[in-house]
């Protein structure tokens, strides 16, 4: 076989074995190989010779296909993310075979072009600035990085210091204001940008996790300098939105950026049912977001938006003597990311846009939010459960018999039975269990299961809990 041969089958095998993971029925929980199990297929020692690449395909499907977690199904409900929707698996692969380093414009035309158009796209559905800007990174937490490093170095150069050129020793102090129930990811982005997670004031929240705007008020009246809020959209327990109008009304009598964490809250911009949850987002300085949420696009996908397109360039702009120039009119894709080699991420995010649409994407967003409600409504309905918050979006919060133990302890019985996928999370001190509805395929459809097994379980624990102590009064007699 010539090589060209070889790489042709290798290409169809692994499209193949694609296929057919996504058309089997989801694993249980439970029966998912651990990585112990995992680990001990796998030959610890460095392969001294090539191998066969088919050979090598199969071996990693056969090795790998038993730890595979089932997010893409849609009865997933462990966290919030997608299900990685075929059109942009799709078009993930022709990415990677396409092989388009995009970080010039001249040098991958079609990847830059695919950013530009996309950019235009969300500004759109997400119902912001249309003249911001637009950086295409891996997810959530790198566009949080990106965007307040534009926030640090604007506010920085308005008080004449040049954070890209002098760095920050010696810099003056930026006072960063945080709600209480913000998400890890924000704090990792202040650490890498020198900012410190521990230096941060923490403005007060209410029962379901919004900012207080008289908080905020309140903190402002010790700061005399530059300042970051730091707002969010779609907190990760309740859903719930901050009230960005007060937020940014305040923030900006003070000269502060505002910054939106909004890794799937901000996509209640795109229905005209949600939309009021976010009413004055637009407001803000910058704003974060995933593609692999309610996009449902594959994994490495986000997006840091910037309403001062020049403070996002100055902060991520590269230059080099053998990249080619575009000229100045142009985006260039590597001035608002951190990487200057990367995939082309354009190209899966325009497809998946291209293929549900305005109105699919509303759709999708109003169906999973309807469906946190419903499951609501019914398993309210079941004796010793409590919603624990009122539903924002797509996140409802469980707890059973008012104790962590009888909640973990269901939590747990539905991983053991394997046929949904439900994670636990603390809040206000108290274990919960979470249900995240965020995937392509989740409907009305899955909303009878998906109560049965909830009602199943906790039937099951509340027996056990109920029946322990009897047995033991009979046993010790």
């Amino acid at each position: 076989m010539t090589d060209e041969t070889i790489h042709d089958e290798v290409l169809r095998l692994a499209a193949e074995a694609a296929i057919d993971y996504r058309a089997q029925p989801a694993p249980g929980f439970e029966q998912v190989a651990s990585f112990e199990q995992v680990l001990e297929t796998l030959d610890a020692c460095l392969p001294e010779n090539p191998a066969d690449p088919a050979e090598v395909i199969g071996e990693l499907v056969s090795k790998m296909t038993p730890g595979l977690r089932p997010m893409t199904s849609p009865t997933f409900f462990g966290w919030v993310i997608g299900g990685s929707h075929p059109t942009g698996v799709a078009a993930d692969w022709l990415t990677s075979a396409w092989g388009q380093n995009s970080g010039n414009v001249v040098i991958t035309p079609a990847a830059a072009a695919a950013e530009q158009i996309v950019s235009t796209w969300l500004l759109e559905l997400l119902g912001l600035p249309p003249t911001s800007s637009v950086g295409f990174v891996t997810g959530a937490t790198i566009a949080n990085f990106v965007a307040l490093a534009a926030a640090r170095g604007e506010l920085l150069r308005r008080v004449g210091w040049d954070v890209e050129r002098q760095g920050l020793y010696g810099a003056p102090v930026i006072e960063v204001l945080i709600g209480a129930d913000a998400h890890a990811t924000v704090y990792s982005a202040l650490r890498y940008l020198g900012l410190g997670s521990e230096r941060v004031k923490a403005i007060e929240t209410d029962e379901s996790g919004r900012m207080r705007p008289d908080s905020l008020r309140d903190a402002f009246q010790s700061i005399d300098g530059p300042a970051i809020v730091i707002a969010q959209a779609g907190q990760i327990n309740t859903g719930a939105c901050d009230p960005f109008t007060e937020i940014c009304t305040i923030a900006h009598d003070h000269g502060a950026w505002v910054h939106v964490d909004g890794a799937f809250g901000l996509w209640a911009q795109a229905s005209p049912r949600f939309r009021h949850l976010t009413q004055g987002v637009e407001l803000a300085d910058s704003w974060a977001t995933d593609g692999h949420k309610w996009l449902q696009l594959p994994y490495d996908s986000g997006f840091a938006i910037v309403k001062d397109r020049a403070a996002h360039e100055r902060c991520m702009s590269i230059e080099a003597s053998y990249l080619p120039s575009a000229e100045s009119s142009v985006r260039e894709p590597s001035a608002y990311v951190p990487e200057l080699s990367r995939r082309a991420r354009g190209f899966a995010a325009w497809a998946m846009i291209r293929a549900l649409g305005r109105s699919g994407i509303v759709e999708m967003v109003e169906r999973h939010c309807d469906f946190a409600a419903a499951l609501g409504r019914k398993c309210v309905s079941i004796p010793g459960v409590r919603i624990v918050a009122p539903i924002e979006l797509n996140q409802l919060m469980l707890r059973f018999g008012e104790s962590d133990e009888a909640t973990l302890a269901t939590v747990g019985e539905i991983r053991r039975r394997g046929r949904i996928v439900i994670g636990p999370a603390l809040w206000r001190g108290e274990w919960i269990m979470r249900v995240s509805v965020c995937n392509f395929g989740t409907g009305p459809d899955q909303l009878p299961e998906v109560e049965r097994e909830i009602a199943a379980a906790w039937n099951d624990v509340r027996s056990q809990l109920l029946d322990g102590p009897r047995d033991k009064a009979i046993a010790a007699s």
